[in-house]
């Protein structure tokens, strides 16, 4: 597994690199400038680089010089990236010695040929030095522990896993296997969640100790009948005991994750952790520990494209689903630009008056060859890749300039609610891309609702609570999405500066003949109001519902019983009829 080193100093493009190398089964780390990089290639003699020019502290040309004068780093393959496209600017990167020089932007197959070029060539290379030259014989001594979680490392695992092997089954060959041999060993690979943005945020420090942490956690959940191993920065292997079928094994993942899912002390400060697990099995999908991780990371990718925090058993249609998220990664990057993207807007009605009172504005695709892609599909592949802060801020514009026609209309009183996704609220500059975009569409700030999930907030509570102050300081709402679903403790409502509460449509569903789902609805409502926020429903799709909403004085309500998410000439239609809800 080839390593190779991504030094860029943007977050988001450096992040969608990692992830797409990630995904083609490199061994990638990052490095946020050059001064950084150039020490880490240094300590970790990658395979190849990856390098911007315009850097803070030390360029990318300054980086390729100080390689190439040192005898170890020479040769390592260096390709630059960059928005540099002049003539001139090649010319001397090729002179101090790049390999290759792309210019930004660059499309996923081209950066990947590239690197393939540029790493066949080295390997060429090493093999006719190999075969011509003589060379003194070196054994190396393998590192049996990683210095940071003191797991066992990737070098080391071979060897555990062949002595695992052996203790089982008495033999390392399945060709010898006896009889209960039906029974199976579990191997996973399981990636922390966007890690990156934790050490952005609290710095390396905090970082280390969070993996420490986290690797302490891990191996006390697999407890002393399996091995646990870090394999690269954030991605750990996991070898558990026999299980008879795999059902079992994912639900001692889901054990494992819901252990890790509890909430981690860095300093003052909570922190919260999800990690994505893929699952391969020996005998049945190879023989060598080489040939299973790769096949449980294929897993482990598939399931962080699914939205992560989840588990994943590999199957071999995983490779064609890979082509077709890089596929679909392409297409979206040209969506805005292509006029691809649509807004609906659904209306959201007041139960007091059964007036529409305002409209939460939901993103749809429609692909030119395939149609309408879902939300569920191409929003995780905006969110890996970090597309969705370009999309999110194209969302907002356009919602925002709808809003003021709809105003200029005489539709004064209309509110629109606009998701903000997780990329998008840990944007340094948020409040002041939102303020420009209020200026610019000439809305006043009490009109948007920016509407957030609880799993965007709670990996850093006390920076959200920072970051969300922030926000309202502009005259913006904040809205909880989907309250219930996630990591849902009371103490956030408490916590968090939050004036809109929206209870998810999966507590609204059979309210009236599920004593469950009645209890917490009644309890939200009555708390929310409590606390002066204001309450709507989602998913109302029945007059029962509805009527049980109506007594237990819930302020709004949106769902298919009023009406679907439609266009926006659409939703003018049902403001200019004054459309109404009967109440009951």
């Amino acid at each position: 597994m080839a390593k190779i080193l991504v030094i860029e100093d943007e977050l988001s493009i450096r992040e969608n690199i990692l992830e797409l190398l990630d995904m083609r089964e490199f061994d990638v780390i990052g490095a946020e400038n050059g001064s950084v990089g150039l020490k880490m290639a240094m300590e970790q003699s990658p395979d190849l680089i990856i390098c911007d020019v315009t850097m803070p502290e030390m360029d990318g040309y300054s980086v390729l010089k100080a390689l190439r004068e040192n005898p170890s780093t020479a040769n390592i393959p260096f390709i630059f990236l960059t928005a540099r496209a002049d003539r001139l600017d090649m010319r001397a990167g090729m002179e101090l010695g790049a390999d290759d020089y792309l210019v930004k932007p660059c499309l996923p197959a081209e950066l990947l040929k590239a690197i393939t070029i540029r790493l066949e060539k080295q390997q060429r290379q090493q093999q006719y030095y190999l075969n011509n030259i003589k060379q003194p014989k070196v054994i190396a001594e393998p590192i049996d522990c990683d210095p940071l979680t003191e797991l066992p490392t990737r070098v080391s695992l071979e060897n555990l896993f062949q002595r695992f092997i052996q203790k089982v089954y008495g033999t390392y060959s399945p060709v010898f296997l006896p009889p209960n041999s039906s029974q199976k060993v579990p191997i996973f690979c399981l990636g922390l969640e966007r890690f990156n943005r934790i050490n952005d945020s609290l710095g390396y420090e905090m970082g280390d100790f969070l993996l420490k942490s986290f690797a302490l956690r891990l191996s006390e959940s697999v407890g002393d009948s399996g091995i646990v191993a870090r394999l690269n920065g954030d991605q750990f292997a996991v070898i558990l005991s026999p299980v008879k079928n795999k059902e079992t094994a994912a639900q001692k993942a889901q054990i494992i994750q819901n252990h890790l899912s509890l909430p981690f002390q860095v300093h003052n400060t909570q922190v919260f952790i999800t990690a994505s697990i893929g699952i391969a099995f020996y005998p049945d999908n190879g023989q060598d520990i080489d040939k299973l991780l790769q096949l449980a990371k294929k897993a482990m990718n598939y399931a962080r494209r699914q939205g992560g925090n989840r588990c994943e058993i590999y199957s071999p249609t995983f490779a064609s689903d890979t082509d077709d998220w890089l596929a679909l990664e392409t297409d979206l990057r040209y969506a805005i630009d292509r006029e691809e993207l649509r807004l609906h807007y659904q209306p959201q009605v007041s139960l007091q008056t059964g007036q529409i009172v305002g409209c939460e504005a939901l993103l749809r695709w429609y692909h030119p060859e395939r149609g309408l892609i879902s939300p569920a599909k191409f929003i995780p592949i905006a969110e890996q890749t970090g597309i969705i802060e370009v999309i999110g801020e194209w969302v907002l514009k356009t919602a925002c300039r709808q809003l003021k026609q709809w105003h200029e209309n005489n539709f004064k009183f209309l509110r629109v609610g606009v998701n903000l996704s997780g990329r998008q609220f840990t944007q340094p500059n948020l409040c002041e891309r939102i303020a420009a975009i209020l200026e610019e569409s000439g809305i006043h700030p009490k009109y948007l609702d920016l509407e957030l999930t609880e799993s965007s907030l709670v990996q850093n509570a006390e920076l959200a609570t920072r970051r969300l102050q922030a926000i309202k300081s502009i005259g913006v709402k904040i809205s909880i999405d989907d309250f219930g679903t996630g990591y849902s403790s009371l103490s956030y409502l408490q916590k968090f500066p939050f004036d809109i509460l929206k209870i998810d449509q999966c507590f609204i569903n059979n309210i009236s003949d599920n004593p469950k789902n009645t209890a917490i609805t009644t309890a939200l409502i009555l708390m929310a109001h409590q606390m002066n926020l204001k309450v709507i429903a989602e998913g109302v799709e029945t007059p029962g519902q509805l009527d049980f909403l109506c007594r237990h004085n819930c302020d709004e309500m949106q769902g298919y019983l009023f009406g679907k998410p439609v266009s926006a000439s659409e939703f003018q239609q049902l403001l200019s009829a004054n459309k109404c809800l009967q109440l009951p």
